[in-house]
């Protein structure tokens, strides 16, 4: 690349370089390939599923259709909101598996000590412990499917766990005390509770015995379990020293990049006119004022759901002395949570969107007013109707439509597949209104076309990258699932959602006359080459654990470390926006748009704050093969998803709330807005830190230290969660929860409707 070439890819004014274009490409190209190779690879290394179970003298035990239904059992009833399966799922129970499987190690070392000694576990010399304990490694690691027959034979030891299993569940569901606040007598029927054994049972077997050819299981070895020979693969160890290398060298290089052009921030120096003015909107963008009520209402849901989810950690089989279990379980809570979250942010930008593209017109025509109404309708449809269904699916009241009415049961996509057809025609059609909005050949502005041509295209992978969810059933194979299923979680919400997020911002910036199209343009470009060469096949990290191959750590831990570097770029443009927002002298309409949008600066800072802390340090915290070989499934995992989804997505969801909201309130009304938002800002952002910082990250810490200590099944026991000390730590957060809710969602909540008032009185509704 020639000098010339060089220095004009730091330079605001003139053409950008072709080469950001085509590293766009190749990036995107190269990383999706990988990651299609790694799905594929996933199909085919998963743990099989044997059609029948079988003791040794050929006795069947179970067959594959009471493995698939018990996996059913497992979603229909709500259970991956309650624990997990190989550490994916719910916080407030155990992780099934790893329980099945200490299960079973106790259950066969008892076997084995009365088989050779006539005396149970506990009467046994520690010589003799030690040797009956290294039999039951040998016993089942060993691996007893017959690929041929598809049969899977179990010893007697093992045949004797087994039995005791059913036992095991059946009293584990009777008290919410026992399994984090789960309705009593949860799951009662004998079959299902046949079934539901037979396929933690699997999942059991699957993270302990040998996957054909290693030395490890299919699982990569976990859960930790040092009884049943659960140890870290040397693959974690090695992979993980190698992607530190591969993070050095890219921060390097990032650094390096950045001080070689002079400016690679979102703000333009020099006079730049502002093409939006605050309080001059049309009907049509004032009728969009209704989402945000909605966005507010659920967000204000969503804490007070997540205050009740996570004090269900300290008193599960009461809420305050309230049975509220019997009501509203634990599991149904946290769905609530989830789902009520991924709503209202998904709410949020679907709205702004089409605001911003209403700018881009010439003329906004006034069919938006009557576009506006039948989106918000949709909308509200899917949401009340998939929140419903999810709490009448868990009750059992749609029998066997549980799946397409009530609730799926996967973890951040439980509503039922109807609302899930219903959610990407919604998509579809908004797309198809934010095109005919801001199609380039109806631009105000000539220049802006190539901007907006990236606003388009991250709108439209939107609705393209959800279509995953619909790519399995109750009964696919759970690495099979959980395969699309960060399809969804990691690539479409930290993947694209991250560019289409990036390329809005570009458009608030560039209509705000704060930005340069060339600016907003190569910050797009400069974005989505990071975020996809790390976010891509860095999808990959949530699959060490799962049943994925050994190919799919190496490559993902390589790739997924570099996630963190433009998270780490956004700190070197931290000042612009914080002088920025501040305004300076008043007397230039630059200052004057930064004056009158300052709320939307400040939580765009809030954003490059949180996306550095929580996707950025708590991230990579967590994403080393080693280190989540230990952490998977504790609180630091939440820990991190607290601080990535409500710092980056919920404060740019609010960001671009408030945008709308100044835009669309007139003078004589935005003050009143005004106090609330401001409360919002620093409720919002002190309750978060105080939740991370006295609960979450000390709660996840402890956890792991404790998995380190005894084994990942007891770090995830009742037992553990119960203890003392963990107890007050979780007690301590509630005052961030307090402090989120009073001062953060419900001022956000009376700004809203003070907004919508507003806009009625101007003549929309």
């Amino acid at each position: 690349m020639s000098t010339a070439t060089a220095e004009s890819l730091g330079d605001d004014t003139t053409p950008l370089s072709p080469w950001w274009v085509r590293w766009f490409i190749i990036v995107f190209v190269i990383g999706a390939a990988v990651l299609v190779a790694m799905t594929v690879l996933g199909y085919k290394h998963a743990p099989p599923i044997p059609q029948s179970v079988v003791s040794s003298d050929g006795t069947t035990l179970f067959t594959r259709a009471d493995i698939e239904n018990g996996q059913g059992v497992f979603l229909r009833y709500g259970l991956m909101d309650n624990g997990s399966i190989w550490g994916h799922g719910g916080y407030l129970g155990i992780d099934y598996s790893a329980e099945a499987l200490h299960q079973m190690s106790l259950q066969t070392a008892e076997a084995l000590a009365q088989q050779q000694y006539g005396k149970p576990m506990v009467a046994l010399e520690a010589t003799q412990r030690a040797g009956v304990q290294g039999q039951v490694a040998q016993l089942l690691k060993t691996n007893r499917y017959d690929a041929a027959t598809q049969v899977l034979t179990l010893t007697p030891p093992e045949v004797a766990a087994w039995k005791s299993q059913q036992g095991y569940w059946a009293n584990y569901f009777k008290d919410p005390e026992n399994n984090g606040g789960l309705s009593p007598d949860w799951i009662t029927d004998p079959q299902q509770l046949h079934q539901f054994t037979a396929f933690v049972t699997w999942a059991a077997w699957a993270s302990v015995a040998n996957r054909p050819g290693e030395t490890y299981s299919y699982t990569m070895n976990f859960p930790y379990d040092p009884s049943v020979g659960n140890v870290p693969a040397g693959d974690a160890t090695f992979w993980s020293a190698l992607s530190l290398v591969v993070f050095l060298v890219g921060l390097g290089a990032a650094l390096l990049a950045s001080g070689r052009f002079e400016y690679l921030g979102w703000i333009s120096a020099g006079k730049i006119e502002p093409r939006v003015q605050p309080g001059v909107s049309t009907q049509g963008q004032r009728a969009l004022v209704k989402f945000f009520v909605i966005v507010a209402a659920l967000w204000l849901f969503q804490t007070l759901v997540g205050g009740a989810t996570a004090h269900y950690r300290i008193e599960p089989g009461g809420f305050y002395g309230i049975p509220l279990e019997r009501i509203f379980p634990s599991n149904l809570m946290r769905t609530w949570h989830l789902q009520s979250a991924v709503m209202w942010i998904a709410t949020a930008y679907v709205a702004a969107a089409l605001f911003l593209g209403s700018t881009l017109r010439k003329q906004v025509p006034a069919a938006l007013t009557h576009w506006a109404h039948l989106l918000f309708a949709a909308f509200l449809v899917v949401i009340v109707g998939s929140l419903l269904g999810e709490w009448a699916g868990m009750l059992q009241w749609f029998g066997g439509w549980w799946f397409w009415l009530g609730n799926q049961g996967w973890e951040y996509l439980e509503l039922g597949r109807l609302w899930q057809y219903v959610l990407v025609i919604g998509l579809v059609v908004w797309f198809a209104v934010l095109w005919w909005l801001a199609r380039p050949r109806d631009n105000a502005s000539t220049e802006a076309r190539p901007v907006v041509r990236m606003f388009l295209l991250a709108a439209l992978s939107i609705p393209i990258f959800y279509l995953p969810a619909l790519f399995y059933g109750a009964h696919t194979n759970f690495t099979v699932v959980d395969t699309w299923r960060f399809w969804i979680i990691h690539l479409w919400v930290e993947g694209f959602f991250e560019f289409f997020a990036t390329t809005v911002v570009a458009i608030v910036f560039y209509q705000l006359g704060l930005a340069r199209v060339n600016t907003a343009l190569r910050v797009i470009y400069l974005d989505a080459i990071l975020f996809f060469l790390g976010g891509l096949v860095g999808t990959g990290h949530h699959w060490y654990f799962n049943g994925h191959s050994s190919f799919n750590m190496a490559a993902s831990a390589l790739v997924s470390v570099l996630e963190v570097v433009p998270l780490t770029l956004l700190t070197l443009d931290a000042w612009g926006f914080i002088k920025t927002a501040r305004g300076g002298d008043q007397n230039t309409p630059r200052a004057k748009i930064a004056h009158d949008h300052k709320w939307t600066l400040f939580f765009l800072i809030a954003v490059g704050f949180w996306n550095f802390l929580g996707a950025g340090v708590f991230g990579f915290l967590v994403n080393l093969p080693i280190v989540s070989y230990f952490e998977t499934g504790t609180q630091l995992t939440p820990n991190h998803g607290h601080a990535s989804l409500m710092g980056v997505f919920g404060m740019l969801a609010i960001a671009l709330m408030v945008f709308v909201l100044r835009q669309t309130a007139t003078e004589r009304d935005w003050p009143g807005i005004e106090r609330w938002v401001k409360y919002t800002f620093w409720g919002a952002n002190i309750g978060l830190m105080m939740m991370v910082v006295f609960s979450l990250f000390p709660s996840g810490l402890r956890q792991v230290w404790d998995v380190m200590q005894n084994g990942y099944w007891h770090a995830r026991s009742m037992t553990f969660i119960h203890q003392p000390t963990a107890l007050i730590i979780e007690w301590l957060r509630l005052p961030g929860d307090l402090v989120f809710i009073i001062f953060g969602a419900i001022p956000l909540t009376i700004a809203a409707f003070k907004a919508w008032a507003g806009v009625r009185r101007q003549g929309a509704d």
